[in-house]
């Protein structure tokens, strides 16, 4: 049998959220086949089967935050599911008759799911299936009471609870083994293991008996508008399990009366949303909160005349397309400009390091890409040694890997300055803020004609403001002024800038 373990997933990387499996448990698989996707607050990494086999056992489910290392599942070498003498090996004197050895389904461990941020353990305040019980695939066999939260632990395959390791109230870690499964199994031909006769079966009960209502139950009740009273509980004591809310509400279940006639003054939808923040997302607020905390950040602005360059795109876009099988946009003469003034106040192409500063002799340039998912900044590598189509065809092929989230790591990181351009969306004025570690970031916006003076006579020009957000820590005002003066100049006499004068 081989793990399936979550790898290493690059710098600084310690965790991923399970996104969604491709395979299922049962399911045969090849070497090389993609098995599960992981999502990082940067990339999503798929893992791939180590050998051919079957997939026997998924341990982690989809949406659960796992740990570099941690397993995600295991592989059955050659296929086979040798499964059915191993449970009578392990069983003690005292239990000779195990449900899954009754049956011959595959054992597979049920273990502590990870249940947030800064949690270790929980309390197993109480099983919602005994040993012998059929289950089906995600349904809640027990509950874990954590300080903050109460978690359900669902079923990773269907079969039989074939034996419960962990008694209630018990304080179990993440990753604890508190139950065995015999998947497959059915529940007729397990004989009953506890002390005492279970009971006849009674009528589905409701929660209205006085069953304490499980916190998923609760919450699916008040997102469908519905007393968790009127669904029927199959759990102990009559408890209603998430399953029974789940199969209550796709049989047609009544909302209750008075939140019914409530929506009816207002069918507009809730009037707010709770949604999960995307990793990705956590990882920009953290990382934008973190720069403004940490640099001394300032802004310094100026304007640009862009009737040389549109001149220039105008004259040579159709020739330049039909050479380079690029277009000539904006973005390359920016680009170019910015490299420009790098070159010469080196200070805004550095970075700190506790007491030290480090200058950086090589060029690359973050380019912010606006996605679906949020904002990414792929690295335009070396861009000072790149000439204008090549500086467009780059970008073109980090834009393309951003929206269709194909990113790498490597793609994300190593830049020591990044251009954002709001202008795209219509913004006139902005202050950016700081890409950590790098200690400055040029704001493009959108153009306008505008009047201005031109040898005392007045004329309509394409203008644009240009915005410098900087780290003073390392970057003095002047630095910065003469900085983004530099990029003006270049813009305005592009010939210049790339004859390298």
């Amino acid at each position: 049998m081989a793990d399936i373990t979550v790898p290493v997933l690059g710098e600084s990387v310690t965790e991923a959220t399970v996104g969604s499996w491709k395979k299922a448990a049962g399911d045969q698989v090849s070497k090389d086949e993609i098995l599960v996707e992981l999502e990082t607050d940067k990339v999503s990494i798929e893992v791939s089967a180590a050998e051919d086999g079957v997939l026997s056992e998924i341990a982690a489910q989809e949406g659960q935050t796992v740990e570099i290392g941690a397993l995600l599942g295991r592989i059955n070498e050659g296929g086979g599911a040798s499964a059915g003498a191993t449970p009578s090996a392990a069983t003690p004197v005292s239990a000779p008759a195990k449900p899954a050895a009754a049956t011959g389904g595959e054992a597979i461990r049920v273990t502590v799911p990870v249940m947030g941020e800064s949690v270790t353990e929980g309390t197993l305040s109480q099983w919602l299936k005994n040993a012998g019980d059929s289950v089906e695939q995600d349904e809640p066999i027990a509950e874990i009471e954590t300080d903050k939260v109460a978690i359900e632990v669902p079923a990773p395959a269907a079969g039989v609870l074939s034996e419960t390791l962990v008694a209630a109230g018990t304080v179990v870690e993440i990753g604890t083994e508190i139950a065995v499964i015999a998947a497959g199994a059915s529940a007729g031909a397990a004989p009953s293991a506890a002390p005492s006769p279970a009971p006849s079966p009674a009528p589905a009960a409701s929660a209205s008996n006085g069953a304490a209502v499980a916190p998923s139950v609760r919450r699916i009740s008040a997102e469908n508008d519905i007393n968790p009273s009127d669904i029927p509980g199959t759990g102990k004591d009559g408890r209603a399990t998430k399953g029974d809310a789940l199969k209550f509400i796709s049989q047609g279940g009544a909302p209750a009366p008075a939140k019914q006639e409530a929506r009816a003054v207002r069918d507009i939808g809730p009037r707010e949303e709770r949604v999960k923040m995307t990793r990705l997302r956590q990882t920009i607020a953290r990382r934008l909160k973190e720069a403004q905390d940490t640099a001394a950040m300032l802004t310094t602005f100026n304007d640009v005349d862009l009737t040389a360059v549109m001149a220039m795109r105008k004259q040579y876009k159709d020739l330049f397309e039909k050479k380079h099988g690029v277009k000539l946009g904006f973005m390359s003469f920016f680009t170019k400009a910015a490299v420009t003034a790098l070159q010469e106040i080196p200070a805004v192409n550095a970075e700190i390091d506790g007491t030290d500063i480090i200058y950086k002799n090589f060029y690359n340039i973050s380019i912010a890409v606006g996605t679906e998912k949020g904002l990414v900044t792929p690295v335009i590598r070396d861009a000072d040694v790149m000439n204008l189509a090549e500086i467009e065809a780059e970008i073109g092929r980090m834009g393309k890997l951003a929206r269709d989230g194909k990113l790498t790591l490597d793609d994300l990181q190593g830049g020591t300055f990044t251009i954002t351009n709001g202008g795209v969306y219509g913004s006139m004025m902005s202050t950016p803020i700081l890409n950590p570690p790098q200690s400055g970031v040029l704001g493009m916006h959108r153009i306008e004609q505008r009047p201005v003076a031109i040898d005392g006579k007045v004329e309509i020009r394409p203008m644009m403001y240009l915005a410098l957000s900087y780290d003073h820590r390392i970057v003095d005002g002047k630095e910065a002024v003469t900085f983004l003066v530099r990029i003006k100049e270049c813009l305005e006499d592009p010939e210049r800038m790339l004859l390298n004068l």
